[in-house]
């Protein structure tokens, strides 16, 4: 009931980081991997990894311009670049070696295509605005039979805010990691957000299937009960279940985060991120704005 009765604060609080996130996105913006604007991927080790200045200078003078370099264990080092010339793409085992002072072995290099990643891109776009649209017509549809005191439509509806409020967050924290970090968004993001989607309306529809049982429960036994009381006992039912999955799930993403491949540092990181908000959202922002939903018909009747 704490979280009901106090839904403005956490409604500032939503405003905020939401805010927050749309800033970060509109001065930073995303920075763009190769898997969505095109170019080269390329990962290679040394016996001794030589120095990454040595190595930009390397590259540099082999007219690689746009590029990023980042180390990966402890004799890898990852290239992402725009495309290559002919020239450049036939010289890179010699420009990586430092013109043979530091023997290198290219375990991987991928060309992709502009119009692939364009084209990746809009597919990508098109999968969250899909999922969207098939979570709000499910739930609108799971629960057709509850239409008072608010519709089934509502509730779906309601499903696709704490959805937009899901994915700005984690969008907005990558945008802040592109401009401090240089993370990347590539197709490991969008999985992740997808994910994110997934783990969040699960919660979400949780809390919203035991305000329906309350709802029953109330007309069965002739029960008048105020629907932010009967709300609010709903969150307070579920809070507790939701608080221990969000945290077991949690630990696992850090122990991949710290442990697993440095490949899949930032997909464990927008996952660690997008749960988090996920799970804020369905228990601070889901219920609220069914109260506030709930009192906003009343008030037109």
């Amino acid at each position: 009931m704490i979280i009901v009765k106090h839904r403005t604060v956490f409604f500032c609080i939503t405003g905020a980081l939401v805010l927050a996130s749309l800033v970060s996105v509109a001065v930073f913006g995303l920075k763009y991997s190769t898997d969505f604007t095109g170019g080269v991927l390329a990962e290679f080790s040394y016996s001794t990894r030589p120095a990454s200045a040595d190595l930009s200078k390397a590259l540099d003078s082999a007219g690689i311009s746009g590029y990023s370099l980042r180390e990966a264990g402890e004799k890898d080092y990852i290239l992402r670049s725009p495309a290559l010339t002919p020239a450049q793409r036939d010289a890179l085992p010699q420009t990586l070696s430092l013109g043979g002072k530091s023997p290198v072995t290219i375990s991987q290099y991928t060309e992709v295509g502009p119009t692939i990643g364009t084209e990746l891109r809009r597919k990508a776009l098109l999968a969250m605005s899909l999922v969207m649209i098939c979570i709000l017509l499910f739930i609108a549809f799971a629960f057709r039979k509850v239409s008072q005191p608010v519709s089934s439509w509502v509730y779906g509806l309601i499903a696709l805010v704490t959805l937009l409020h899901d994915v700005i967050i984690p969008v907005g924290f990558f945008a802040l990691l592109g401009h401090f970090v240089g993370a990347e968004v590539d197709t490991l993001f969008v999985t992740a957000v997808l994910t994110v989607l997934g783990f969040s309306i699960h919660d979400t529809i949780v809390v919203f299937d035991r305000v329906r049982e309350n709802l029953a429960i109330n007309k069965d036994r002739g029960r008048k009960e105020p629907f932010e009381e009967t709300a609010g006992r709903a969150l307070n039912q579920t809070f507790v279940r939701s608080i221990n999955t969000s945290m077991t799930v949690l630990f696992t993403l850090l122990v991949l985060y710290f442990i697993g491949p440095i490949s899949t540092q930032y997909f464990a990181l927008t996952l660690l991120v997008g749960i988090i908000a996920g799970t804020y959202s369905s228990i601070a922002l889901a219920t609220p704005l069914l109260v506030v939903a709930e009192r906003y018909f009343a008030k037109r009747k």
